[in-house]
């Protein structure tokens, strides 16, 4: 999960389309503006939930974590950084999936391309992750082509089978360069609108840093983009030991305590 997280922080300063569509920027900058945003704290709310139940729990069992662990930590962390709708269902007594075909659904995902032993049970979780909120066809889709992407990497997939894979099983049009898409992305919150760029921005990166300035230099909804293409290279390239400390020393300490978990379990 670092690379999801560091995804997050690092593009956290340049979200609502306020960079500069460069990869010529300073990482983590002296102004603390490199910091964990409400992606990063999804992420590690649904890692936490996968832990507590165990990775055999079942869909009711392991959707009923999920939403505990989501507003568990999301009421108590990242307030105010969350869209209108997930934010009035962290705040519910009764949360109901409301058909978001929002990026949420992806940013959250990657501790689940860690944690399985097969693609389809690592997809199976990814769908039901999104299906507690985002239910609807492309919500879902977000979510289980990332987390299958980072399953495949680790697993040592080439990028070119990784690509195919997810053109044929999720419908994505991964034909475009990051040159053709750069000049008019913008910021948008949509899976159909982020995960395919984010997919673009893995393939074409050279290692984990190039992918994290590539993404940022995008543009758009940059600590969401940043963190879903994060994600993916950490599993195919691997993450700097100095990046992990920088992130090390930028989240609290429960997050940190289940980040230590989760690695103890994935490695």
């Amino acid at each position: 999960m670092y690379g999801a997280i560091l995804g997050d922080m690092i593009g956290a300063p340049y979200e609502f389309d306020q960079g500069d569509k460069t990869k010529d920027f300073e990482l983590f900058d002296k102004k603390q503006r490199v910091r964990y945003t409400d992606d990063s704290a999804m992420s590690l709310a649904i890692a936490k939930a996968i832990m507590n139940v165990g990775l055999d729990a079942d869909e009711a069992s392991m959707k009923a974590e999920f939403i505990a662990c989501m507003q568990n930590i999301g009421n108590r962390y990242a307030q105010g950084e969350y869209g209108g709708r997930f934010a009035r269902w962290l705040a519910s007594e009764n949360p109901q999936p409301y058909g978001s075909f929002g990026n949420g659904s992806a940013m959250r995902v990657s501790s689940i391309g860690w944690f399985f032993d097969t693609l389809e049970r690592t997809r199976e979780v990814a769908r039901w992750s999104a299906e507690v909120t985002h239910n609807h066809p492309e919500g879902v889709k977000g979510a289980e082509s990332v987390a299958a992407a980072i399953y495949m990497a680790r697993h040592g997939a080439t990028k070119e089978e990784i690509k195919q894979y997810v053109v044929s099983n999720f419908g994505y049009d991964l034909s475009r360069t990051c040159d053709e898409i750069r000049p008019t992305y913008h910021h948008v919150e949509s899976c159909q609108e982020t995960v395919p760029e984010a997919f673009a921005v893995f393939l074409e990166g050279n290692d984990f840093e190039d992918v994290i300035r590539t993404a940022v230099s995008l543009g758009g909804d940059c600590d969401t983009l940043t963190c879903i293409a994060g994600g993916m290279a950490e599993a195919y390239f691997g993450v700097p030991e100095q990046f992990k400390m920088e992130c090390i020393k930028r989240l609290p300490e429960e997050f940190n305590t289940i980040l230590k978990e989760f690695i103890n379990i994935v490695e």
